[in-house]
């Protein structure tokens, strides 16, 4: 019987799993299970995660909190000094200093999974199916290598993501943050753009999208409120850019994923009797920017220092120490119609407060 059952090796997953085999040792029992093959040097055709792959400073942050250094492995170019930020509907735009670390999302994860100790299992190429309780714990059904299996657990941690199936089955549909279906395409660009693009138009989306360069690629990417038309706002997005001085070249990749948003702290789920939730699984994600890697790695420090005092009130110990993280997403949502409330947004473009002078 395992102790812990760490649904997703994501950053949260990855990390919990690495902070509590690394503390705890052979006194706790880890499974790990992602439906990637994320053990593996070479990955074709296995499930990938539709992101656009920087590292933001409060990101940066909490690597160097953990003590982790990136390797060269990851990085691709360029690395970004500033923000071109673009509201469509008026056709304004400034630029912002800020820096991000251009990152390969996918080996990543991967790095991140290669820290974890031995003696923590890992079973990827592995889908959660569902759990029951058995006595003191649960049994987990898996789909491990095209055959249903069962693992028993003591504690299940879901750290699988925005769509998770832990958070689905254990608490239902009722309370999730806001879902959005992010569309981001990615297209061969002639000439390298030095900026990350921040886009703002209500006809798109009441969130925001996104433009990523990737060595001579350029990312499309964009958060759109569920329903039928998704993909004609997101052609529609491309065009008013296009018209705007971008250009794309051939498509050469297109991905897609749900992205939350938390609109109140009700919407955040940390879990409760011996089922708890970390990550976006839980709804921990910046309802200004939906950057999530910081508090991927908050959350899952959190736990495992909640894990290390003992199993007994696990849950309530997780969810009071959570506080700074329910504030900081509180303060982000205060934060929000500065960005997303048209007439300050615009009001604070064409002040041109903090804006950078850009020569090109």
């Amino acid at each position: 019987m395992f102790d812990i059952a760490i649904i997703g090796g994501g950053p949260a997953g990855a990390t919990l799993a690495r902070m509590v085999a690394t503390r705890m040792g052979e006194k706790c029992k880890i499974l790990l299970i992602d439906r990637r093959r994320l053990t593996q040097e070479v990955d074709v055709g296995s499930f990938r995660k539709c992101c656009g792959g920087l590292v933001a400073p409060d990101a940066q942050k909490m690597l160097a909190r953990m003590g982790l250094a990136l390797p060269k492995s990851v990085l691709v170019g360029p690395q970004i000094f500033a923000v071109r930020t673009i509201d469509l509907s008026v056709g304004l735009e400034r630029y912002y200093q800020r820096f991000y670390i251009n990152i390969d999302r996918e080996k990543f994860d991967r790095w991140l999974v290669s820290q974890i100790p031995d003696n923590a299992e890992i079973m990827d190429d592995c889908l959660f199916k569902s759990y029951e309780q058995s006595g003191n714990g649960y049994r987990l059904k898996l789909l491990y290598k095209g055959k249903i299996i069962e693992r028993t657990v003591r504690i299940i941690i879901g750290a699988d993501g925005a769509f998770s199936q832990v958070r689905k089955q254990a608490f239902g549909e009722k309370k999730w943050p806001k879902r959005y279906i992010s569309i981001q395409k990615w297209y061969k660009s002639q000439k390298t753009s030095p900026y990350f693009g921040a886009i703002f138009d209500p006809e798109i989306t009441d969130f925001y999208s996104w433009i990523i360069p990737k060595e001579d690629l350029l990312i499309l990417g964009a958060a759109l409120e569920m329903g039928e038309n998704v993909h004609q706002k997101f052609e529609l997005l491309k065009l008013k850019l296009e018209n705007f001085g971008y250009q794309f070249g051939e498509e050469t990749k297109k991905e897609g994923a749900f992205i939350l948003r938390p609109l109140n702290l009700g919407q955040i789920n940390t879990g409760k009797a011996g089922i708890l939730l970390i990550g976006e699984a839980a709804g921990w994600i910046s309802p200004s920017s939906a950057e999530g890697l910081s508090y991927a790695f908050r959350s899952a420090m959190v736990l495992a220092d909640s894990i290390n005092q003992g199993f007994t009130g696990l849950d309530s110990r997780y969810k009071r120490r959570c506080r700074k993280l329910f504030a900081n997403v509180l303060l982000k949502n205060v934060k929000s119609p500065a960005m997303y409330g048209q007439r300050l947004r615009q009001l604070v473009l064409r002040s041109g407060i903090e804006s950078l002078d850009v020569w090109e």
